[in-house]
């Protein structure tokens, strides 16, 4: 965030300014895992890696959004560098940015080191650990904890809140404690790093080359071609298991983007076994890059974030258009909306609006939050709704009771009625109205009843 805000504060605040400042960091990112790919296997796996990853639409959609999760992964990757080539002072240096980005790269240090002292314990097998040595010189893996304690010690001397605010810290950590949401939540980032948007083909791939043996480097040598070392393998197993599980227990949002740190890695890893196990591994690595690419346009027959592939751009583009009609009709409207388009109208910097407008707040659009708006009808005048959700028309396991009332216990699911039942709900009429691949927004007229008179 000091560099966004310092991108600002030298070119102006603007979306554009926003964008290139994060494709910088998407091509930080990227070039610390062709630097990571490339130490551990060859030139080759790093450029189709790096292809692969920059094609991967949540990492090609987050290359151009303010999120912390990108800068993350990208400080991680070259933390990871920096480990395997036991260069300590730098590891620690960029695990330190790292969770100076995203509190939770913190558990990235902590599963290496976790790791260094449970290897030598778990097997006999020296092959598996990457370093064998003292605890003492394990400890730099330890000192990114140091500005992490510091951090909460200044948020608790300013805020008297440790880890945030009551409701943040019940979101996240409390209300995730629980068993069956733990495993739901566990299921859903095994997904994530091995199916989710395209994924699933390259897992699959990468388990049928598992079914045949290593090919020799070249015609004229017997030898095998060259793997990633299994102890560097095991190493990026460790990272994965804890980050999975970590992630698995805390975090009200299961997002696809908190899974950038390690998604990498897997592919990493995949194109690796391809290359050495299969013939044609390159048309293989050609048919998941065109799977990527088709993945940013074309929308999975599944509910996911808006901001995993370039549905995020039809969201602003329908918002843009409802918006402006807002402006030029209602400019002086009080407006019943919800997040995030409560901000768009209230706040002009966003870039939706030029003055603010008033605007009274409701969760969603479900049936129940509408129902409940109508006792506030007297204090706006429009409503603006829209799909807060993807909703697949055909989506999978859409029939399936059970998994939608799991999911609207554990992670806040709900359906938003349409525009012409949030109408008639609301008493009104719709005034706008446009869609775009799977989203939708609205702009709700009230019917007022006004007393006829005959005097003139």
């Amino acid at each position: 965030m000091i560099y966004l805000a310092l991108c600002w504060k030298i070119a102006g605040y603007s979306s554009i300014v926003t964008r290139t400042a994060m494709l910088a960091i998407a091509a930080f990112s990227l070039t610390g895992i062709f630097r990571l790919a490339q130490r551990i296997s060859n030139g080759e796996v790093a450029v189709a890696t790096v292809i692969c990853t920059a094609l991967y639409p949540v990492f090609f959609s987050q290359s151009s959004l303010a999120h912390v999760d990108l800068a993350a992964a990208g400080l991680i990757f070259w933390g990871l560098l920096a480990y395997i080539k036991d260069r300590r002072v730098a590891a620690a240096t960029w695990f330190s940015l790292a969770f100076f980005a995203k509190e939770t790269a913190i558990l990235i240090p902590l599963a290496l080191f976790i790791w260094e002292r449970g290897c030598p314990w778990l097997t006999t097998n020296a092959a598996l650990c990457l370093y064998r040595r003292s605890a003492w010189k394990s400890a730099f893996l330890l000192v990114p904890l140091v500005p992490l304690c510091a951090w909460y010690s200044f948020h608790y001397l300013r805020t008297r809140f440790v880890f945030g605010n009551p409701e943040f810290f019940r979101y996240n950590v409390q209300a995730t404690m629980q068993p069956v949401r733990i495993l739901l939540a566990l299921l859903l980032r095994l997904w994530q790093v091995f199916g989710y948007f395209g994924l699933f083909w390259l897992t699959l791939a990468t388990l049928f080359a598992m079914t045949h043996r290593a090919l020799p480097e070249d015609d004229k040598s017997q030898k095998e071609r060259a793997r990633i070392a299994v102890n560097i393998q095991v190493t990026f197993l460790a990272i994965i298991v804890v980050y999975v599980l970590a992630l698995s227990v805390v975090g009200g949002a299961v997002l696809a983007r908190y899974m950038l740190p390690i998604v990498p890695l897997v592919i990493m890893i995949s194109i690796s076994t391809l290359r050495r196990r299969l013939r044609h591994w390159r048309v293989i690595i050609a048919i998941v890059a065109l799977v990527f690419v088709i993945g940013l346009f074309v929308n999975p027959p599944y509910g996911f974030s808006m901001e995993d592939n370039l549905a995020y751009r039809d969201y602003i583009v329908l918002h843009q258009g409802a918006e402006k009609f807002l402006k030029a009709r209602y400019p002086s409207a009080k407006v019943l909306t919800a997040w995030p388009a409560n901000d768009e109208l209230t706040r002009p910097y966003l870039g939706y609006i030029t003055r603010p407008m008033q605007v009274v707040r409701i969760e969603d659009f479900t049936a129940e939050q509408l129902m409940s708006a109508t006792d506030l009808s007297s204090r706006f005048d429009v409503a603006l709704v829209f799909s807060t959700k993807y909703e697949p028309r055909h989506a999978m396991l859409q029939n399936w009771r059970l998994w939608t009332e799991l999911k609207t216990k554990f992670f806040g699911y709900h359906r938003d009625v349409p525009p012409a039942v949030a109408a008639e709900i609301l008493g009104g009429h719709v005034a706008y109205a446009d869609n775009r691949d799977g989203q939708w927004v609205a702009v709700i007229e009230m019917d007022r009843i006004e007393e006829a008179s005959a005097q003139p």
